[in-house]
C-alpha cells in the first residue's frame, strides 16, 4: 500500500514539479521586467522568500510587515507576487536572483519534490555563499533535508527544516506553530524572524528534527480525522445530531485540536474547500512517515489504514479538497 499511495502522488505532482524545474533559474514568465527591482547587492540584512501559495503568501506577508528587514520574493504566479510588491517586498527575477540577493532564505512548497527543484540547476546550491542560512517550511523527506544540510554546510552555508504548523487563518494571524531542526547557535539567529508568524517556535533537535517532528504530528492528526469522520457516520446512523455529539465529546477525554477545527467546521458542516490543505498533501505527508516507519522496520498500521482511506478519496475526486473530505466517503458495508 506504501508503495501505491506514493507511486500515486509522484505521477501526480509531476506536472507541477516540472514547472518548478522549468522556471528555477529563468525570468517569472508572469512578471514584467518593469516590475523587477535592481539586483545590486546591499549592506542591509535582506530576508528571501520562495513560493507564495495559500500558506506562504500570508507568512511572507508576516515578515514584510513584522521583521524590519528587505524582503525579496519570487512565486510562479504573479497575482501573490504584485500583492506582497503592493505591501513592501521586492519581486525578484528567478529563485537565483532571490538566493544572490539574500542572507536567510525561506522555502514554503508544497512538496520535496518541489524543494529539490529549486536546490538544485541553477538554483539554491550553486549560488548559494558562505554564511547564508536556508530555512525550509514545508513538510519535506527527512533524508533529503539531511542530505541538503550537508551540501550546504559544505559551501559553508546552512539549512535548517522548520515545517509549520496550524492553519491558513493562523499564517495571517502570525499564530502557527514550528518544528525547528538546528543546532542551538543557528537555531538563535533564526528564531525572532520565525516568531514573526509563529507564537510557538520549539527547537526539536539538530538538522532533520523538525521534520520528523512534524510528520509525526501530521500523521496523528489524519488518524485523529478519520476517527472523527468515522463517529460522525455512526452518530448520524443513530440518530444523534453530529455537532451535538463533538460538542459533547469536546467535555471529555476525546477532546482535541481536530475535533475543535477539522471536526466541528469541516466535517460537521460539510465544507470541504479547495486552496486548503488537500487531500493529495495530506497523502504526501503520510508517506513520509510510512518512509520513516519503513526505515526503522516499524510496522505502522494506523497509519498504512489511513493512507488507504485518503487515497480512496482521491481515487473518488477529492484529490484537491481539504483532506477531513475523507468524511464524505465513507460507505455503509
Amino acid at each position: 500500500m506504501r508503495s501505491r499511495c506514493i507511486s500515486r502522488h509522484r505521477d501526480r505532482s509531476r506536472n507541477s514539479l516540472a514547472d518548478w524545474a522549468r522556471l528555477v533559474c529563468n525570468t517569472s514568465r508572469n512578471v514584467k521586467r518593469s516590475d523587477m527591482t535592481d539586483t545590486k547587492t546591499t549592506d542591509t540584512k535582506t530576508l528571501g522568500f520562495i513560493g507564495l501559495g495559500v500558506m506562504g503568501e500570508p507568512i511572507c506577508r508576516n515578515l514584510v510587515k513584522k521583521s524590519g528587514k528587505r524582503v525579496v520574493v519570487f512565486d510562479l504566479s504573479a497575482e501573490p507576487l504584485q500583492r506582497l510588491r503592493a505591501d513592501g517586498a521586492e519581486v525578484a527575477a528567478s529563485v537565483a536572483d532571490v538566493i544572490k540577493r539574500s542572507d536567510v532564505v525561506f522555502l514554503c512548497l508544497p512538496s520535496a519534490r518541489h524543494v529539490r527543484a529549486v536546490f538544485e540547476g541553477d538554483g539554491i546550491l550553486k549560488n548559494t555563499r558562505s554564511g547564508q542560512i536556508v530555512v525550509d517550511l514545508g513538510t519535506s523527506s527527512v533524508s533529503q533535508t539531511r542530505d541538503f544540510a550537508a551540501q550546504l554546510q559544505a559551501k559553508g552555508a546552512a539549512w535548517v527544516d522548520a515545517p509549520i504548523a496550524r492553519t491558513r487563518q493562523a499564517a495571517q494571524d502570525g499564530t502557527l506553530s514550528v518544528m525547528v531542526g538546528a543546532v542551538p547557535a543557528l537555531y538563535a539567529a533564526i528564531e525572532p524572524l520565525i516568531r514573526c508568524f509563529a507564537t510557538d517556535v520549539t527547537n526539536c533537535g539538530d538538522v532533520g528534527a523538525g521534520q520528523v517532528t512534524k510528520i509525526l504530528n501530521n500523521m496523528v492528526l489524519f488518524e485523529t480525522v478519520n476517527a472523527l469522520a468515522e463517529a460522525v457516520a455512526v452518530a448520524k446512523h443513530n440518530g444523534v445530531d453530529p455537532k451535538l455529539l463533538l460538542e459533547t465529546l469536546s467535555k471529555g477525554s476525546a477532546d482535541s485540536f481536530a475535533l475543535r477545527n477539522h471536526g466541528m467546521k469541516a466535517i460537521v458542516p460539510g465544507v470541504f474547500p479547495e486552496r486548503a490543505f488537500s487531500t493529495e498533501y495530506a497523502l504526501k505527508d503520510l508517506s513520509y512517515a510510512l518512509e520513516l516507519a519503513a526505515d526503522a522496520g516499524i510496522k505502522i498500521r494506523g497509519a498504512e489504514l489511513i493512507g488507504t482511506v485518503l487515497q480512496e478519496a482521491i481515487d473518488k475526486g477529492s484529490k484537491d479538497n481539504y483532506f477531513p473530505v475523507i468524511a464524505k466517503h465513507i460507505e455503509r458495508t
